[in-house]
C-alpha cells in the first residue's frame, strides 16, 4: 500500500506545481486572472476525481481539500457532511475562462501556455486522486476525460497539438483491488522536485523551529503589544513544562485566548503563528490552525448544530480552533438560536479535549465583551485578551511595500509619494468601514488591474515597466 501524502505536503506539491506554471506566465493580465480564478476551479476537479474514487471520503479529504489554496488566498473551511454533500452533487467539468485567456495568447505569440497548463493540471488531478496511496482506473478516466475536453477546445482554436504530455494509459487499465490499494506507478513527464518520492517525505523536516516562528512573529508590522504578550505567555508555557517535568506543582493554566479588534489587524496570523509555537513546545500534537466562523459551526435545523461544531471541534484537535466573529453564535434577543447550541458544544469539548486544543475567538472589541459576558463557562474559560491596533499610515505603506517586493513590483519615486500621502489619508480618516491590512491587499490589487490595463496599451512592455507602479496606478477609478 502506497503511503498517503499529508495535508500539508499535498498543500506544498500542490503550490509548486501551481507556482512552476505561473512562473510562464508573463502576460500581467492573464497572470491576475488565474490568480483568481485557478484555486476555485482545481477545488471543483478535486470533487470530480474523489466522486469518482474506488474509497470512501473520509474527515482526512477535508483536510485534503482545505489543503488547495495558493499563497495570500484564504483557505476554504468546508466540513465532512459539505464535503461528501459537494462531491455528490459535482456538476462535471467545464473548461475555465481563464484557459481560453491562454489559447488567445498561444495564437498571438506562437507560444504553448495552455498546453504547458493541460500537463501541469494532469499531474495536479493525479495528485488529487493518490490522496489515499492510490489512483483508480475511474479517477484515471476522468483525468483523461478533462485533457481531452482541453485538448479539443486548443483544436478548435487552431492550435496545434502540443509537446507536454502524460501518459493516463497505465492507469485506465489497471484497477488496484478494492481491499488492497497499491501504489501508482510513476507518472513518466518532465522531471518536477514535487512530484518525486523523496519530496514526499519532507513535511516533518520542512516544520518551522520555534525560533524561526518567533522570527516570523517578530518581523510582523506593528502589533508590538501582541507581540511582548505572546513571548511572555510562550516563556509561560515552556516554565510549566519545565516544572511538570521536575515533578513540581503547577497551577492551573488556561491557553484559549480572545483576540479583539478591527478586522485586517492581524488576528488569523497571529493565531496561526500560536498554533506552530505551541506545537514547538509541546503544547499540542499538530499545530494546525483551523478557521471557522457562524456559518461553519450553526446549521438551520435542530440537532444539527452539535454535529457541525463537533465535526469542527475534531478537525481542531491537536491545533487551534480559531472563530472568527465569534460574536454571531450569541445574537442579541435572537430567543433560541442555534448558535447559543454551538456555544455549549464547544464549551464542552473545550473540556473534554482541554490538553490537546485551543480555542481563540475573535472579533471587534465590544462585541466581543458582549459574547463573553453571555455565558458564564465563556467567561472562566477565556481569561486572556489580545487587543489589536489599528495600523497607521506608516505601518500600511510598510505592508504595501512588502507586497510589492513579495511579488516583483516596485514603486517610482512619485508612487512612493503618493502611496504614502494615500495611506495616511486613509488612516486619519477611518471609519467603522476601515479595513487595515485587508484594505492594503485591496488597494494593492486594484493597483495590478490598473497597471495591467495600462501596460495592455503598450504592445510590448519590457522588464521594467511589467515592474513598475506609478501614481496613476494608485487613483481611484472615476464612477460615472
Amino acid at each position: 500500500m502506497s503511503q498517503a501524502l499529508s495535508p500539508s505536503e499535498f498543500h506544498r506539491q500542490y503550490q509548486d506545481m501551481l507556482g512552476a506554471f505561473r512562473t510562464h506566465l508573463h502576460d500581467a493580465a492573464a497572470r491576475n486572472v488565474f490568480f483568481a480564478e485557478a484555486d476555485p476551479f482545481f477545488r471543483q476537479c478535486a470533487l470530480g476525481v474523489w466522486q469518482k474514487s474506488s474509497v470512501s471520503i473520509s474527515p482526512s479529504h477535508v483536510e485534503y481539500y482545505n489543503a488547495i489554496y495558493s499563497r495570500d488566498v484564504t483557505p476554504p473551511s468546508i466540513l465532512y457532511w459539505e464535503l461528501i454533500s459537494s462531491a455528490d452533487r459535482y456538476p462535471g467539468f467545464s473548461i475555465p475562462a481563464f484557459f481560453l485567456r491562454l489559447c488567445r495568447l498561444d495564437r498571438e505569440s506562437g507560444g504553448d501556455l495552455s498546453g504547458r497548463f493541460v500537463y501541469d493540471f494532469s499531474l495536479i488531478l493525479l495528485l488529487f486522486a493518490a490522496v489515499d496511496g492510490q489512483v483508480s482506473s475511474n479517477e484515471a478516466a476522468f483525468i483523461l476525460h478533462c485533457t481531452n475536453a482541453f485538448s479539443a477546445r486548443r483544436s478548435e482554436e487552431g492550435l496545434s497539438p502540443s509537446s507536454h504530455k502524460v501518459d493516463l494509459s497505465a492507469f485506465i487499465t489497471r484497477e488496484p483491488p478494492t481491499d488492497t490499494p497499491s501504489s501508482p506507478p510513476p507518472v513518466k513527464a518532465e522531471a518536477t522536485p514535487q512530484t518525486t518520492a523523496s519530496a514526499q517525505g519532507e513535511a516533518a523536516a520542512d516544520e518551522p523551529t520555534l525560533e524561526e516562528l518567533l522570527a516570523q512573529l517578530d518581523e510582523l508590522c506593528g502589533l508590538d503589544q501582541v507581540k511582548r504578550e505572546v513571548h511572555s505567555l510562550i516563556n509561560l508555557v515552556k516554565v510549566r513544562r519545565l516544572r511538570e517535568e521536575a515533578g513540581l506543582p503547577t497551577p492551573p493554566l488556561s491557553l484559549h485566548m480572545v483576540f479583539m479588534g478591527n478586522p485586517g489587524t492581524g488576528k488569523t496570523t497571529v493565531a496561526r503563528l500560536l498554533a506552530g509555537l505551541y506545537k514547538a513546545i509541546g503544547v499540542l500534537s499538530k499545530g494546525q490552525l483551523v478557521e471557522v466562523d457562524r456559518q461553519g459551526l450553526v446549521a438551520g435545523f435542530v440537532g444539527q448544530t452539535a454535529l457541525k461544531t463537533g465535526e469542527a471541534i475534531q478537525k481542531a484537535l491537536g491545533g487551534v480552533l480559531f472563530i472568527d466573529e465569534a460574536y454571531a453564535l450569541t445574537p442579541e434577543n435572537a430567543g433560541n438560536d442555534f448558535g447559543r447550541e454551538a456555544v455549549e458544544v464547544l464549551l464542552k469539548g473545550m473540556e473534554d479535549h482541554r490538553k490537546d486544543l485551543v480555542v481563540v475567538v475573535a472579533g471587534y472589541t465590544e462585541l466581543m465583551g458582549r459574547f463573553i459576558d453571555s455565558n458564564p463557562g465563556l467567561q472562566s474559560r477565556f481569561n486572556r485578551y489580545f487587543y489589536f491596533d489599528d495600523y497607521t499610515g506608516a505601518q500600511m505603506m510598510e505592508i504595501f511595500q512588502s507586497m510589492c517586493q513579495n511579488n516583483g513590483y516596485r514603486l517610482t519615486p512619485e508612487a512612493d509619494t503618493a502611496a504614502t500621502e494615500l495611506f495616511r489619508e486613509l488612516y486619519e480618516n477611518r471609519d467603522e468601514n476601515f479595513g487595515n491590512a485587508r484594505d492594503v491587499r485591496n488597494l494593492f490589487e486594484k493597483a495590478l488591474t490598473r497597471q495591467a490595463n495600462r501596460l495592455a496599451q503598450m504592445g510590448s512592455p519590457d522588464k521594467e515597466a511589467l515592474m513598475s507602479l506609478l501614481p496613476e496606478d494608485l487613483e481611484e477609478d472615476e464612477t460615472p
